[in-house]
Protein backbone atom coordinates (compact mmCIF):
# COMPACT_ATOMS: atom_id res chain seq x y z
CA UNK A 1 0.00 0.00 0.00
CA UNK A 2 1.60 3.45 -1.25
CA UNK A 3 1.39 6.36 0.71
CA UNK A 4 -1.75 7.86 -1.37
CA UNK A 5 -3.60 4.58 -1.00
CA UNK A 6 -3.27 5.02 2.87
CA UNK A 7 -3.70 8.72 3.00
CA UNK A 8 -7.40 8.09 1.34
CA UNK A 9 -8.48 5.31 3.48
CA UNK A 10 -7.41 7.59 6.45
CA UNK A 11 -9.76 10.00 5.00
CA UNK A 12 -12.29 7.78 4.43
CA UNK A 13 -11.87 6.46 8.22
CA UNK A 14 -11.92 10.25 9.56
CA UNK A 15 -14.86 10.64 7.07
CA UNK A 16 -16.84 7.98 8.35
CA UNK A 17 -15.97 7.91 12.06
CA UNK A 18 -14.59 4.84 11.61
CA UNK A 19 -13.62 2.63 15.39
CA UNK A 20 -11.71 -0.13 13.89
CA UNK A 21 -8.30 0.23 11.05
CA UNK A 22 -6.89 -3.12 9.97
CA UNK A 23 -3.77 -2.42 7.51
CA UNK A 24 -1.79 -5.72 8.78
CA UNK A 25 -0.01 -6.72 5.83
CA UNK A 26 -0.12 -3.97 3.34
CA UNK A 27 3.73 -3.56 2.90
CA UNK A 28 3.84 -0.09 4.96
CA UNK A 29 7.12 1.30 6.01
CA UNK A 30 5.90 4.60 7.14
CA UNK A 31 2.74 5.94 9.19
CA UNK A 32 1.40 9.10 7.94
CA UNK A 33 1.08 11.57 10.86
CA UNK A 34 -2.37 12.12 9.37
CA UNK A 35 -3.22 8.61 11.55
CA UNK A 36 -3.71 11.54 14.44
CA UNK A 37 -7.75 12.44 12.48
CA UNK A 38 -9.06 9.06 13.36
CA UNK A 39 -10.10 9.81 17.02
CA UNK A 40 -13.05 7.16 17.13
CA UNK A 41 -10.84 4.70 16.28
CA UNK A 42 -10.45 1.53 19.31
CA UNK A 43 -8.85 -0.45 17.23
CA UNK A 44 -5.66 -0.52 15.19
CA UNK A 45 -3.78 -2.87 13.72
CA UNK A 46 -0.67 -2.36 11.59
CA UNK A 47 0.91 -6.05 12.10
CA UNK A 48 2.86 -7.88 9.72
CA UNK A 49 1.34 -11.87 10.13
CA UNK A 50 4.40 -14.60 10.83
CA UNK A 51 5.51 -15.89 7.06
CA UNK A 52 4.39 -13.64 4.81
CA UNK A 53 5.98 -12.36 2.01
CA UNK A 54 8.38 -9.32 2.40
CA UNK A 55 6.34 -7.45 -0.11
CA UNK A 56 3.33 -7.57 2.03
CA UNK A 57 5.11 -7.57 5.44
CA UNK A 58 5.00 -3.51 7.18
CA UNK A 59 8.08 -2.46 8.18
CA UNK A 60 7.78 0.31 9.97
CA UNK A 61 10.72 1.87 12.09
CA UNK A 62 8.97 4.51 13.87
CA UNK A 63 6.07 5.75 14.79
CA UNK A 64 4.58 9.31 14.37
CA UNK A 65 3.96 11.53 17.48
CA UNK A 66 -0.11 11.68 16.29
CA UNK A 67 -0.66 8.68 17.62
CA UNK A 68 -1.01 9.62 21.12
CA UNK A 69 -3.91 11.41 19.32
CA UNK A 70 -6.00 8.43 19.32
CA UNK A 71 -7.11 8.60 22.85
CA UNK A 72 -10.22 6.53 22.30
CA UNK A 73 -7.62 3.12 21.22
CA UNK A 74 -8.42 0.02 23.52
CA UNK A 75 -6.27 -2.15 21.41
CA UNK A 76 -3.50 -1.74 19.35
CA UNK A 77 -1.15 -4.19 17.47
CA UNK A 78 1.80 -3.49 15.94
CA UNK A 79 3.82 -6.59 16.03
CA UNK A 80 6.83 -7.79 13.79
CA UNK A 81 7.60 -4.47 12.54
CA UNK A 82 10.94 -2.61 12.81
CA UNK A 83 10.71 0.22 15.40
CA UNK A 84 13.53 0.85 18.00
CA UNK A 85 11.79 2.98 20.07
CA UNK A 86 8.21 4.31 20.89
CA UNK A 87 7.46 8.07 21.21
CA UNK A 88 6.64 9.01 24.79
CA UNK A 89 3.42 10.24 23.42
CA UNK A 90 2.41 6.52 23.56
CA UNK A 91 1.64 7.57 27.11
CA UNK A 92 -1.72 9.57 26.27
CA UNK A 93 -3.34 6.32 25.24
CA UNK A 94 -4.81 5.80 28.41
CA UNK A 95 -7.67 3.61 27.85
CA UNK A 96 -5.41 1.27 25.63
CA UNK A 97 -5.97 -2.41 27.40
CA UNK A 98 -4.30 -4.25 24.71
CA UNK A 99 -0.62 -3.61 23.19
CA UNK A 100 1.32 -5.89 21.02
CA UNK A 101 4.44 -5.21 19.91
CA UNK A 102 5.95 -8.49 19.09
CA UNK A 103 9.18 -9.24 17.37
CA UNK A 104 10.40 -5.88 16.77
CA UNK A 105 13.78 -3.88 17.45
CA UNK A 106 13.22 -1.98 20.64
CA UNK A 107 15.65 -1.78 23.06
CA UNK A 108 14.14 -0.09 25.74
CA UNK A 109 10.85 1.73 26.72
CA UNK A 110 9.81 5.06 27.29
CA UNK A 111 8.94 5.81 30.88
CA UNK A 112 5.98 7.26 29.72
CA UNK A 113 4.68 3.44 29.09
CA UNK A 114 3.55 3.82 32.88
CA UNK A 115 0.70 5.94 31.99
CA UNK A 116 -0.94 3.13 30.41
CA UNK A 117 -2.71 1.99 33.77
CA UNK A 118 -5.57 0.14 32.02
CA UNK A 119 -3.55 -2.42 30.15
CA UNK A 120 -4.20 -5.33 30.84
CA UNK A 121 -2.31 -6.92 28.48
CA UNK A 122 1.49 -6.53 26.67
CA UNK A 123 3.19 -8.05 24.65
CA UNK A 124 7.09 -7.58 24.55
CA UNK A 125 8.10 -10.73 22.82
CA UNK A 126 10.70 -10.89 20.56
CA UNK A 127 12.71 -7.66 21.28
CA UNK A 128 15.90 -6.18 22.21
CA UNK A 129 15.13 -4.98 25.87
CA UNK A 130 17.87 -5.32 28.73
CA UNK A 131 16.24 -3.79 31.25
CA UNK A 132 12.57 -2.48 31.96
CA UNK A 133 11.78 1.05 33.00
CA UNK A 134 10.78 1.07 36.79
CA UNK A 135 7.71 2.70 35.69
CA UNK A 136 6.33 -0.89 34.50
CA UNK A 137 5.55 -0.90 38.26
CA UNK A 138 2.70 1.39 37.73
CA UNK A 139 0.72 -1.01 34.91
CA UNK A 140 -1.37 -2.68 38.20
CA UNK A 141 -4.26 -3.42 35.70
CA UNK A 142 -1.83 -6.15 33.84
CA UNK A 143 -3.00 -9.38 33.66
CA UNK A 144 -0.88 -10.75 30.88
CA UNK A 145 2.81 -9.73 30.39
CA UNK A 146 4.79 -11.67 27.99
CA UNK A 147 8.37 -10.53 27.82
CA UNK A 148 9.74 -13.62 26.23
CA UNK A 149 12.99 -13.67 24.06
CA UNK A 150 14.32 -10.24 24.86
CA UNK A 151 17.59 -9.46 26.69
CA UNK A 152 16.51 -9.01 30.08
CA UNK A 153 19.19 -9.82 32.46
CA UNK A 154 17.58 -8.13 35.11
CA UNK A 155 13.88 -7.04 36.39
CA UNK A 156 12.89 -4.45 38.82
CA UNK A 157 11.72 -4.53 42.50
CA UNK A 158 8.78 -2.71 40.71
CA UNK A 159 7.70 -5.51 38.99
CA UNK A 160 5.93 -6.53 42.26
CA UNK A 161 3.15 -3.72 42.28
CA UNK A 162 2.11 -6.14 39.11
CA UNK A 163 -0.34 -7.26 41.62
CA UNK A 164 -3.36 -8.54 39.24
CA UNK A 165 -0.83 -10.74 36.83
CA UNK A 166 -2.10 -14.10 36.41
CA UNK A 167 0.30 -14.61 33.71
CA UNK A 168 4.28 -13.79 32.95
CA UNK A 169 6.20 -15.57 30.58
CA UNK A 170 9.99 -14.54 30.72
CA UNK A 171 11.50 -17.25 28.46
CA UNK A 172 14.48 -16.62 26.45
CA UNK A 173 16.26 -14.23 28.41
CA UNK A 174 19.56 -13.53 30.51
CA UNK A 175 18.10 -13.53 33.89
CA UNK A 176 20.24 -14.29 36.69
CA UNK A 177 18.25 -13.76 39.30
CA UNK A 178 14.83 -12.64 40.47
CA UNK A 179 14.27 -10.14 42.68
CA UNK A 180 12.39 -11.22 46.13
CA UNK A 181 9.06 -8.80 45.11
CA UNK A 182 8.11 -11.51 42.61
CA UNK A 183 7.03 -12.91 45.84
CA UNK A 184 4.19 -10.47 45.82
CA UNK A 185 2.68 -11.50 42.83
CA UNK A 186 0.14 -13.71 44.58
CA UNK A 187 -2.13 -14.12 41.64
CA UNK A 188 0.25 -15.47 39.39
CA UNK A 189 -0.98 -18.63 37.91
CA UNK A 190 1.12 -19.10 35.56
CA UNK A 191 5.47 -18.24 35.23
CA UNK A 192 7.76 -19.31 32.91
CA UNK A 193 11.29 -19.17 32.98
CA UNK A 194 12.28 -21.06 30.44
CA UNK A 195 15.94 -20.52 28.82
CA UNK A 196 17.55 -18.15 31.78
CA UNK A 197 20.67 -17.84 33.93
CA UNK A 198 19.56 -18.78 37.08
CA UNK A 199 21.18 -20.66 39.43
CA UNK A 200 18.74 -20.75 42.23
CA UNK A 201 15.39 -19.28 43.27
CA UNK A 202 14.31 -16.75 45.80
CA UNK A 203 12.45 -18.09 48.75
CA UNK A 204 9.64 -15.84 48.17
CA UNK A 205 9.16 -18.18 45.34
CA UNK A 206 6.75 -20.20 47.80
CA UNK A 207 4.34 -16.67 48.38
CA UNK A 208 2.63 -17.29 44.87
CA UNK A 209 0.10 -19.49 46.77
CA UNK A 210 -1.97 -19.30 43.35
CA UNK A 211 0.50 -20.23 41.08
CA UNK A 212 -0.58 -23.11 38.79
CA UNK A 213 2.13 -23.71 36.15
CA UNK A 214 5.83 -23.21 36.68
CA UNK A 215 8.12 -23.97 33.95
CA UNK A 216 12.09 -23.61 34.33
CA UNK A 217 13.41 -25.75 32.14
CA UNK A 218 16.73 -24.77 30.74
CA UNK A 219 17.50 -22.35 33.10
CA UNK A 220 20.72 -23.27 34.97
CA UNK A 221 19.48 -24.36 38.05
CA UNK A 222 21.76 -26.62 41.31
CA UNK A 223 19.09 -26.68 43.53
CA UNK A 224 15.61 -25.66 44.61
CA UNK A 225 14.18 -24.07 47.48
CA UNK A 226 12.15 -25.99 50.18
CA UNK A 227 9.77 -23.43 49.83
CA UNK A 228 8.99 -24.64 46.31
CA UNK A 229 6.32 -27.03 48.65
CA UNK A 230 4.16 -24.06 49.90
CA UNK A 231 2.86 -24.15 45.70
CA UNK A 232 0.42 -26.21 47.18
CA UNK A 233 -1.98 -25.58 43.75
CA UNK A 234 0.79 -26.27 41.59
CA UNK A 235 -0.16 -28.84 38.61
CA UNK A 236 2.60 -28.55 36.30
CA UNK A 237 6.72 -27.95 37.28
CA UNK A 238 8.94 -27.94 34.37
CA UNK A 239 12.62 -29.18 34.78
CA UNK A 240 13.78 -30.42 32.14
CA UNK A 241 17.72 -29.67 31.11
CA UNK A 242 18.77 -27.80 34.66
CA UNK A 243 21.69 -29.40 37.04
CA UNK A 244 19.95 -30.96 39.98
CA UNK A 245 20.96 -33.90 41.63
CA UNK A 246 18.76 -34.22 44.37
CA UNK A 247 15.17 -33.11 45.07
CA UNK A 248 13.85 -31.04 48.12
CA UNK A 249 11.77 -32.24 50.51
CA UNK A 250 9.34 -29.82 49.47
CA UNK A 251 8.24 -30.99 45.85
CA UNK A 252 6.61 -33.86 47.26
CA UNK A 253 4.32 -31.81 49.11
CA UNK A 254 2.54 -30.98 45.72
CA UNK A 255 0.07 -33.40 46.22
CA UNK A 256 -1.71 -31.63 43.47
CA UNK A 257 1.04 -31.76 40.49
CA UNK A 258 0.16 -33.43 37.48
CA UNK A 259 3.02 -32.85 35.67
CA UNK A 260 6.84 -33.02 36.56
CA UNK A 261 9.55 -32.61 34.24
CA UNK A 262 12.65 -33.68 35.42
CA UNK A 263 14.90 -35.08 32.62
CA UNK A 264 18.52 -33.86 31.17
CA UNK A 265 19.27 -33.82 35.35
CA UNK A 266 21.84 -35.29 37.04
CA UNK A 267 19.48 -37.12 39.65
CA UNK A 268 20.87 -40.78 40.62
CA UNK A 269 17.67 -41.99 42.30
CA UNK A 270 13.78 -41.80 42.59
CA UNK A 271 12.60 -41.40 46.14
CA UNK A 272 9.83 -43.66 47.28
CA UNK A 273 8.21 -40.47 48.23
CA UNK A 274 7.34 -39.97 44.57
CA UNK A 275 4.62 -42.62 44.91
CA UNK A 276 3.87 -42.31 48.02
CA UNK A 277 2.38 -38.40 48.47
CA UNK A 278 2.06 -37.45 44.41
CA UNK A 279 -0.33 -39.70 43.66
CA UNK A 280 -2.59 -37.00 40.80
CA UNK A 281 0.60 -37.27 38.21
CA UNK A 282 -0.55 -38.03 35.03
CA UNK A 283 2.88 -37.36 32.99
CA UNK A 284 6.10 -37.64 34.92
CA UNK A 285 9.40 -37.70 33.03
CA UNK A 286 12.71 -38.48 34.62
CA UNK A 287 14.51 -39.58 30.98
CA UNK A 288 18.07 -38.58 30.85
CA UNK A 289 19.25 -38.66 34.35
CA UNK A 290 21.49 -41.35 36.37
CA UNK A 291 18.70 -43.29 37.70
CA UNK A 292 20.03 -47.36 38.29
CA UNK A 293 16.89 -48.27 39.44
CA UNK A 294 13.19 -47.35 40.43
CA UNK A 295 11.23 -48.00 44.28
CA UNK A 296 8.38 -50.08 44.19
CA UNK A 297 6.28 -47.43 45.20
CA UNK A 298 5.94 -46.25 41.80
CA UNK A 299 3.25 -48.65 41.49
CA UNK A 300 1.19 -46.40 43.66
CA UNK A 301 1.23 -43.73 40.83
CA UNK A 302 -2.28 -45.05 39.15
CA UNK A 303 -3.25 -42.17 38.12
CA UNK A 304 0.00 -41.84 35.29
CA UNK A 305 -0.64 -41.68 31.41
CA UNK A 306 2.72 -40.87 30.96
CA UNK A 307 6.26 -42.29 32.05
CA UNK A 308 9.07 -41.37 30.06
CA UNK A 309 12.49 -43.34 31.98
CA UNK A 310 14.85 -43.97 28.59
CA UNK A 311 18.40 -42.84 29.01
CA UNK A 312 19.07 -43.68 32.18
CA UNK A 313 21.21 -46.37 33.75
CA UNK A 314 18.02 -49.00 34.74
CA UNK A 315 18.91 -52.57 34.64
CA UNK A 316 15.49 -53.78 36.24
CA UNK A 317 12.37 -52.71 36.56
CA UNK A 318 10.38 -53.33 39.58
CA UNK A 319 7.14 -55.50 39.76
CA UNK A 320 4.87 -53.10 40.67
CA UNK A 321 4.79 -51.24 37.40
CA UNK A 322 2.08 -53.28 36.21
CA UNK A 323 0.16 -51.53 38.22
CA UNK A 324 0.03 -48.51 36.01
CA UNK A 325 -3.25 -49.24 34.64
CA UNK A 326 -3.75 -46.01 32.76
CA UNK A 327 -0.81 -45.40 31.26
CA UNK A 328 -0.49 -44.79 27.72
CA UNK A 329 2.77 -44.22 27.03
CA UNK A 330 6.42 -45.99 28.38
CA UNK A 331 9.50 -44.63 27.11
CA UNK A 332 12.71 -47.11 28.25
CA UNK A 333 14.63 -46.73 24.96
CA UNK A 334 16.92 -43.99 24.00
CA UNK A 335 16.73 -40.33 22.46
CA UNK A 336 15.98 -38.19 25.20
CA UNK A 337 15.47 -34.50 25.11
CA UNK A 338 19.34 -33.66 25.66
CA UNK A 339 20.16 -36.02 22.96
CA UNK A 340 18.16 -34.26 20.56
CA UNK A 341 19.68 -30.95 21.38
CA UNK A 342 23.25 -32.52 20.33
CA UNK A 343 24.60 -32.91 24.04
CA UNK A 344 26.48 -36.69 22.96
CA UNK A 345 29.03 -36.46 25.61
CA UNK A 346 26.24 -36.57 28.57
CA UNK A 347 24.26 -39.38 26.72
CA UNK A 348 23.35 -42.70 28.31
CA UNK A 349 21.30 -45.80 27.41
CA UNK A 350 19.33 -47.99 30.06
CA UNK A 351 20.61 -52.00 30.24
CA UNK A 352 17.86 -53.46 30.88
CA UNK A 353 18.42 -57.27 30.04
CA UNK A 354 14.88 -58.44 31.01
CA UNK A 355 11.61 -56.94 31.29
CA UNK A 356 9.02 -58.21 33.96
CA UNK A 357 5.71 -60.16 32.57
CA UNK A 358 3.66 -57.16 34.70
CA UNK A 359 4.04 -55.14 31.93
CA UNK A 360 1.39 -57.20 30.25
CA UNK A 361 -0.85 -56.05 32.67
CA UNK A 362 -0.82 -52.60 31.20
CA UNK A 363 -4.11 -53.00 28.76
CA UNK A 364 -4.35 -49.30 28.06
CA UNK A 365 -0.72 -48.68 26.73
CA UNK A 366 -0.02 -47.17 23.11
CA UNK A 367 3.34 -46.82 22.70
CA UNK A 368 6.37 -48.80 24.38
CA UNK A 369 9.89 -47.45 23.39
CA UNK A 370 12.72 -50.00 24.60
CA UNK A 371 15.11 -49.37 21.90
CA UNK A 372 19.00 -49.40 22.78
CA UNK A 373 18.68 -52.35 25.61
CA UNK A 374 20.04 -55.57 26.00
CA UNK A 375 17.04 -57.27 25.53
CA UNK A 376 17.35 -60.86 23.71
CA UNK A 377 13.97 -62.01 24.09
CA UNK A 378 10.59 -60.28 25.23
CA UNK A 379 8.15 -61.28 27.61
CA UNK A 380 4.93 -63.72 26.11
CA UNK A 381 2.72 -61.38 28.09
CA UNK A 382 3.54 -58.46 26.46
CA UNK A 383 0.78 -59.96 23.71
CA UNK A 384 -2.01 -58.93 25.63
CA UNK A 385 -1.16 -55.49 25.19
CA UNK A 386 -4.40 -55.13 22.67
CA UNK A 387 -4.57 -51.36 22.53
CA UNK A 388 -1.08 -50.60 21.35
CA UNK A 389 -0.15 -49.21 18.30
CA UNK A 390 3.85 -48.21 18.27
CA UNK A 391 6.43 -50.95 19.78
CA UNK A 392 10.09 -49.75 19.12
CA UNK A 393 12.60 -52.38 19.56
CA UNK A 394 16.04 -50.88 17.38
CA UNK A 395 19.02 -51.47 19.28
CA UNK A 396 18.39 -54.69 21.42
CA UNK A 397 20.33 -57.79 20.80
CA UNK A 398 16.68 -60.01 20.00
CA UNK A 399 16.49 -63.19 19.19
CA UNK A 400 12.92 -63.55 19.87
CA UNK A 401 10.42 -62.51 18.38
CA UNK A 402 12.94 -63.38 15.51
CA UNK A 403 14.01 -60.57 12.59
CA UNK A 404 11.40 -61.82 9.86
CA UNK A 405 8.83 -61.29 12.39
CA UNK A 406 9.75 -58.05 13.98
CA UNK A 407 10.06 -56.65 10.28
CA UNK A 408 6.73 -57.18 10.03
CA UNK A 409 5.65 -54.22 12.70
CA UNK A 410 3.74 -53.79 15.92
CA UNK A 411 1.04 -56.13 15.30
CA UNK A 412 3.01 -59.02 13.81
CA UNK A 413 5.02 -59.23 17.34
CA UNK A 414 2.12 -58.96 19.09
CA UNK A 415 1.05 -62.10 17.37
CA UNK A 416 3.80 -63.67 18.22
CA UNK A 417 3.58 -62.94 21.58
CA UNK A 418 0.15 -63.83 22.24
CA UNK A 419 0.71 -67.61 20.33
CA UNK A 420 3.79 -67.90 22.62
CA UNK A 421 1.73 -67.42 25.96
CA UNK A 422 -1.09 -69.61 24.59
CA UNK A 423 1.33 -72.59 24.29
CA UNK A 424 3.11 -71.67 27.20
CA UNK A 425 -0.41 -71.21 29.68
CA UNK A 426 -0.27 -73.78 32.61
CA UNK A 427 -3.41 -76.37 31.27
CA UNK A 428 -5.32 -77.42 34.91
CA UNK A 429 -5.90 -81.41 33.34
CA UNK A 430 -5.43 -84.46 35.29
CA UNK A 431 -6.86 -88.04 33.73
CA UNK A 432 -9.03 -90.42 36.80
CA UNK A 433 -9.67 -94.12 35.54
CA UNK A 434 -12.03 -96.05 36.98
CA UNK A 435 -10.94 -99.96 36.34
CA UNK A 436 -13.06 -103.19 37.50
CA UNK A 437 -15.83 -106.11 37.03
CA UNK A 438 -19.26 -104.77 35.31
CA UNK A 439 -22.07 -104.00 38.03
CA UNK A 440 -19.77 -103.28 40.65
CA UNK A 441 -20.82 -99.58 40.94
CA UNK A 442 -18.23 -98.13 38.89
CA UNK A 443 -20.91 -95.50 37.41
CA UNK A 444 -22.51 -94.65 40.39
CA UNK A 445 -19.63 -93.81 41.74
CA UNK A 446 -18.31 -91.18 38.97
CA UNK A 447 -21.71 -89.86 39.22
CA UNK A 448 -21.69 -89.42 43.32
CA UNK A 449 -18.27 -87.59 42.36
CA UNK A 450 -20.47 -84.79 39.89
CA UNK A 451 -22.52 -84.32 42.93
CA UNK A 452 -25.47 -86.70 40.91
CA UNK A 453 -28.41 -88.34 42.76
CA UNK A 454 -27.66 -92.05 43.25
CA UNK A 455 -29.56 -93.90 40.82
CA UNK A 456 -30.24 -98.02 41.75
CA UNK A 457 -31.92 -98.61 37.65
CA UNK A 458 -29.00 -97.52 35.98
CA UNK A 459 -28.12 -99.96 32.87
CA UNK A 460 -24.65 -101.39 33.44
CA UNK A 461 -21.71 -99.75 30.99
CA UNK A 462 -20.74 -101.40 28.04
CA UNK A 463 -17.31 -99.95 26.75
CA UNK A 464 -15.74 -96.99 27.66
CA UNK A 465 -17.62 -93.72 29.30
CA UNK A 466 -15.90 -90.49 29.46
CA UNK A 467 -17.47 -88.02 31.68
CA UNK A 468 -15.41 -84.82 32.93
CA UNK A 469 -15.45 -83.53 36.44
CA UNK A 470 -14.59 -79.45 36.83
CA UNK A 471 -12.98 -78.32 40.57
CA UNK A 472 -12.68 -74.85 41.89
CA UNK A 473 -8.87 -74.64 42.03
CA UNK A 474 -7.42 -74.88 46.34
CA UNK A 475 -5.44 -71.69 46.22
CA UNK A 476 -5.44 -69.42 42.62
CA UNK A 477 -9.09 -67.63 42.00
CA UNK A 478 -10.84 -67.45 39.20
CA UNK A 479 -9.09 -71.29 38.42
CA UNK A 480 -11.37 -74.34 37.51
CA UNK A 481 -9.47 -77.29 37.41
Amino acid sequence: MGKNELLQMIEQAAKEGWTELDVSDKGLTELLPEIGQLTSLTQLNISSSWGAEDKIRNQLTELPSEIGQLTNLTRLALSDNQLTALPSEIGQLTNLTELDLTGNQLTALPSEIGQLTNLTELDLTGNQLTALPSEIGQLTNLVELRLRYSRLTALPPEIGQLTNLTRLALSGNQLTALPSEIGQLTNLTELDLTGNQLTALPSEIGQLSNLVELRLRYSGLTALPPEIGQLTKLKVLDLWYNELAELPSGIFQLTKLEELDLSAGQLTELPPEIGQQLTSLRILEFSDNQLTELPPEIGQLTDLEELYLGDNLLAVLPLEIGRLRNLTILHLGTGGKRWLWGDENKKRFNKLTILPPELGQLSNLEELNIEGNQLTTLPPELGQLTNLKKLELDGNPLTSPPPEIIEQGTQAILAYLREQLEASRRQWVSKLLVVGEGGVGKTALLRALRGEPFDPELPTTHGIRIESLELEHPTEADVTM
